[in-house]
């Protein structure tokens, strides 16, 4: 496998993203467009099904600083279908969430950047409120877990700030407000259009999803609409990747309806008693207010001015051979787009593209010594095992010579592209060429301090 091959870290194509950006801004432009047009007492009606959710106290102490302009919003879908009665996804015993896209507002309103996370990245949990009064123990598993941790009683206010800790952790910036969509409000925007028009090449026959399509284009509505953008193994490569563009196809196509039954009240009205009966936002967003004033932000941005992107990331089978499920981010790629959402300076593909590097040797092909620099026993050991399972190969473990006062990396001649594999799984970490004295030829030697991170990946 070439390290240098664009195929291994996600840059999607340049199209399916701008439909991304269509559907959020139009749909965000059509619910308080059509309300705004609406009567007062209806207007009323549709800004109290809008929930308002706090999160601060949750949220803790570690966040990240604030941007340096602009803001973001977390956007959440949510699987939660709860007394729905759908068929699909009726077995579900917690919240999930599906989807989860991050929208950065640029300080001088002139531009916008919305940035996708694939559901299956491999990433650090932290420890959350379940909700019953117990924490859950930090671990790494897929990103979207967070919000079904979060959510484990029930409670979207937790479930919304376990993501946002997750992705604030893992990103290091900052969430401003976010909004969670309910699946239990999209069957209903589908319906109240009288369903929505699809055009599969092939027959579908999903039992997950409990779909039965035949080829040919056709009117879905209900549960087939739901299972039509949920499915995923039966279709296409199978992957969440493909997914994410034929649910941009499908948002587009209702919103391209929905456009039309502005013209038909009584349709527009269910339609839009459905969408904002789906959403869920921090206080300050939570009103039809505040959400025309986004929404009239986004039509006024011209469509070359607004990014989408995906966090740019490669199969983590690379790394680690048995795991054919999951992705990592691409560590410096991911690093150059963290780093422009904080410092509120616009990117584009073409730009992300060409400030992305080849990723640096698979861990597979990285020996580490480990040793211990803290005198506390058995963190050696600790830290080896936790490499291990992020696919390193550890040639050994011991204590340091002298105690660590601080934890250092380093590596002879010829193995810095190897040291910089592990110190983009040690965030903050740099790696540094070692002396020719005590020099570990072949492997790169980590010294464990007390102010070692917690190992990412």
């Amino acid at each position: 496998m070439n390290p240098s091959d664009t195929s291994l870290w996600n840059l999607p194509a340049p199209r399916p993203r701008r439909r991304i950006g269509r559907w959020f801004a139009l749909a965000a432009a059509l619910v308080v467009l059509g309300a705004a047009t609406t009567g007062g007492w209806i207007y009323t009606r549709l800004s109290g099904n809008i929930h308002g959710a706090g999160v601060t106290g949750a949220l803790g102490d570690n966040r990240p600083r604030a941007a340096q302009g602009g803001e973001n919003i977390l956007v959440i879908g949510s699987d939660s279908r709860a007394g729905s009665g759908d068929a699909y996804g009726s077995g579900l015993t917690s919240m999930q969430s599906d989807t989860l896209m991050l929208l950065h507002l640029g300080g001088s309103g002139r531009w916008a950047t919305v940035v996708s996370f694939p559901r299956d990245s491999w990433v650090r949990i932290p420890a959350c409120d379940r909700g019953d009064g117990v924490l859950s123990a930090v671990h790494h598993f897929k990103i979207n877990e967070a919000f079904a941790i979060g959510g484990s009683a029930g409670d979207t206010a937790r479930a919304a700030a376990c993501t946002i800790r997750t992705v604030e952790q893992n990103t290091r910036v900052r969430v401003d407000h976010f909004m969670i969509v309910d699946f239990r409000g999209f069957t209903g925007m589908v319906d109240a259009l009288g369903g929505v028009e699809v055009c599969p090449a092939e027959p579908i026959h999903d039992t997950k999803a409990g779909l039965d399509l035949e080829a040919g284009c056709q009117t879905v509505r209900n549960e087939q609409a739901l299972g039509y953008v949920r499915a995923r193994y039966s279709l296409g490569d199978g992957t969440d990747l493909g997914r994410i563009g034929r649910q941009q196809e499908f948002m587009r196509a209702l919103v391209t309806k929905a456009k039309a039954a502005l013209h038909r009240p009584a349709a527009l009205y269910r339609f839009l008693d459905s969408a904002t009966g789906a959403l869920t936002t921090d206080p300050q967003l939570a009103g039809l207010a505040p959400l025309q004033a986004l929404a009239s932000g986004l039509r006024g941005l011209p469509t070359d001015r607004i990014a989408f992107l995906t966090v740019p990331n490669y199969p983590r089978q690379r790394d680690v051979p048995g795991d054919t499920a999951n992705v990592l981010w691409h560590p410096a790629a991911a690093r150059t787009l963290f780093t422009a959402l904080t410092q509120d300076r616009e990117l584009t593909r073409a730009t992300l593209a060409a400030a992305t590097p080849p990723l640096p040797p698979a861990a597979g092909t990285v020996a580490v010594t480990v040793l211990n620099g803290t005198g506390v026993p058995g963190r050696a050991r600790a830290i080896a095992e936790r490499l291990r399972a992020l696919g390193f190969l550890v040639a050994a473990t011991g204590n340091a010579p002298a105690p660590a006062g601080r934890s250092s990396l380093t590596y002879p001649e010829g193995l810095a592209e190897q040291a910089r594999t592990l110190a983009d799984r040690l965030p903050g970490m740099e790696p540094v060429p070692a002396g020719a004295a005590g020099a570990d030829r072949g492997t790169v030697t980590l010294t464990v301090g007390p102010d070692l991170p917690e190992p990412v990946g």
